[in-house]
């Protein structure tokens, strides 16, 4: 069981394996993947951190995933509209 407000809880695998796909699919060979724990800000996820750009990118849906590769890592061009702004209590 995934604790509440977790990037898990909140279905992140589906978008995590759609990724993974698609980086392979498009043998984006200079991107690499890897799954963390916990970034800090769980009420916000799923989260997705673009290195060493450090964008921080809010995906839902596999759509926003297909842009965030189409776009950001293909072309190197932010998707402006997923960007997470973030913030500390």
């Amino acid at each position: 069981m995934h604790p509440r407000g977790s990037c898990a809880a909140a279905g992140a695998q589906p978008l995590w394996d759609r990724l993974g796909k698609a980086i392979e699919t498009q043998k984006l060979s200079h991107v690499g993947f890897t799954a963390t724990g916990c970034l800090g800000f769980c009420d916000a996820g799923p989260l997705l951190v673009v290195y060493p750009d450090g964008v921080w990118y809010r995906p839902t849906t596999a759509v926003d995933i297909v842009e965030i590769v189409d776009s950001h890592l293909k072309q190197g061009v932010r998707v402006d509209r997923l960007v997470m702004v973030l913030t500390r209590s």
